[in-house]
This record gives C-alpha cells, sequence and structure tokens, in this order.
C-alpha cells in the first residue's frame, strides 16, 4: 500500500476503566484531526487489543509500513524495555511489514502548560489562594535523556512561578512524593501543591495523589488527559519517525506533517517557554 505509514499508539495497558478510556479518546481526536491516516491503538500488558493484534489487522488491509509511538512522558530518547522487547516480537511475526518506533512523547515544555491548567482547577477546588512550593509528579523515572529534560523542565516551572520545585515517582525509582513535600517543608515551604505528568488516571496517580494528600499537598493536578498539546506531540513524533523511513525508500516520499517545534529539534532542549504557563 502507497502513502504515509500507519500510525500506532501504544499505551500501558492497565486493568482500570478510567485509564484506558484517556487513551481511548486520545486515539479517537487523533483520528478526528487526520481522518485520512490509518490510526490505531495498542496495549502493552493487560490490555486489548494488542499490537500483534493490531498489525495483523493492518497487514490484512495492504498496510506495510507501521510506526509506533509509544505513550510515554519519562522517557525522551529510547523506549523501555518492554516495548523494545514487544516491537521486536511483531517484527518477527510480521516479516513483511517494515516497522518504525518513534522517540516516546517524553517530558515536553508544552506539557507544563497542561499541567499549569489542571492545578489552577485543582487550587480553585480547594480554595487555595497562597503556594509557596511546588512538586513535579511522574508515573517513573525515564532514560537518562528524559531525566535531564525532567531536571530542566522542574526549573523552568520553578523560574516561571519563581517557586522551589522538587521533582518526585510514583514506582519507587526515585524520591516518592512524601518525601518531595518533606523536602519543601524542610525548606521552610509549607504551602504546597502537586503537578501530576501523567496521561490519565493511572493506578500510579491514585497513589502518588493518596500519599501526597496525606504527606499535607494542599491541591494535586489531575492528569493531562486527551488534550491537544499532546496530540501534537504524537504527530510530531510520527512525522519524524515517518521521515526516517524513507531513507532507504527510492522514489516519491510519502506524504507526513512536519512539525518543527524546538521542542522536536534534536539537540534542543526548549530551553524557553513556548506560551504562558
Amino acid at each position: 500500500m502507497t502513502g504515509a505509514p500507519a500510525l500506532v499508539l501504544l499505551a500501558h495497558g492497565s486493568d482500570e476503566q478510567r485509564s484506558e478510556r484517556v487513551v481511548r479518546d486520545l486515539a479517537q481526536r487523533l483520528k478526528a484531526m487526520r481522518p485520512t491516516l490509518s490510526i490505531d491503538l495498542a496495549f502493552l500488558s493487560p490490555g486489548t487489543p494488542t499490537a500483534d493484534e493490531v498489525v495483523d489487522a493492518l497487514a490484512a488491509q495492504g498496510h506495510d509500513e507501521v510506526v509506533v509511538i509509544p505513550l510515554d512522558l519519562s522517557r525522551a530518547v529510547e523506549p523501555d524495555e518492554q516495548t523494545t522487547a514487544l516491537v521486536d516480537l511483531v517484527r518477527q511475526h510480521h516479516p513483511g511489514i517494515r516497522i518504525q518506533t518513534s522517540r516516546p512523547i517524553g517530558p515536553a515544555t508544552s506539557l507544563l502548560g497542561v499541567i499549569d491548567e489542571r492545578l489552577r482547577a485543582a487550587l480553585r477546588a480547594t480554595h487555595t489562594v497562597e503556594l509557596d512550593g511546588l512538586v513535579l509528579s511522574l508515573p517513573q523515572s525515564g532514560d537518562a535523556r528524559g531525566n535531564a529534560l525532567v531536571a530542566r523542565r522542574a526549573r523552568q516551572w520553578s523560574n516561571h512561578h519563581k517557586l522551589p520545585v522538587v521533582v518526585s515517582v510514583a514506582d519507587g525509582s526515585g524520591p516518592s512524593p512524601a518525601n518531595a513535600i518533606a523536602a519543601l517543608r524542610a525548606q521552610g515551604r509549607r504551602h504546597i501543591a502537586v503537578g501530576s505528568l501523567f496521561i490519565g488516571e493511572t493506578s500510579a496517580f491514585t497513589s502518588q495523589a493518596e500519599q501526597a494528600r496525606a504527606a499535607g499537598a494542599l491541591a494535586v493536578s489531575a492528569p493531562l488527559g486527551a488534550d491537544d498539546r499532546v496530540l501534537e506531540l504524537v504527530m510530531s513524533r510520527y512525522s519524524y519517525a515517518a521521515m526516517d523511513m524513507l531513507d532507504d525508500i527510492p522514489g516519491e516520499p510519502a506524504e507526513v506533517t512536519v512539525l518543527t517545534t524546538a521542542e522536536d529539534i534534536p539537540g534542543d532542549d526548549g530551553d524557553d517557554l513556548s506560551e504562558d504557563i
């Protein structure tokens, strides 16, 4: 089949319907934005459909090129081992299909704006009018580049609000939300809120929110959800991966949409905030 490669969003599976609903909404909104592009959603275990099932269906439809996009906010360059192993297995099962894995979404600068919108809503709901410390909470630690970018995003967020920011992770691979809040309290901070860099209401999100509130956080932001800025990042990752696939193919290039933002130029960390957050 000629044309642009099929796009497959790869999300971590969950036994919780609320968590899966968000990524299904992401896929549906993306399909509405790009109706001429083949877009599917697959899950790492648990969850259905699996990547193998999705690629089976794409092969039956005549697709011979697929771009897999990991919905991972912590990693910036390499997918995690589970994703890499899964994609390798799908390649073995479908030797006639070229499969390219894009960079994960990563901790992009634009997501700080989404976090702020969610946090303002949480602050209004709790009638909080004063803050003197912030926690940036993630599901897990990432690759080396992702962790460096998370630290940079924390500095950007801190500089923007002129408040100290401490990073926490929910999976035990780094400081917990409670540890982060304790670190701010050791600095004399008493009015602390948590910004959540999560896509949906996973068990990890619920756990970090409960820990944060138990430790005295005044407000915890909702997850990012199916926000347009997340969709823009997905399309940007897709565009670069699809362009990479053209290198070995002679003839007319497939038509893809290329987004040229500072966040996606290799080697550019996007130091300047692109929007008022």
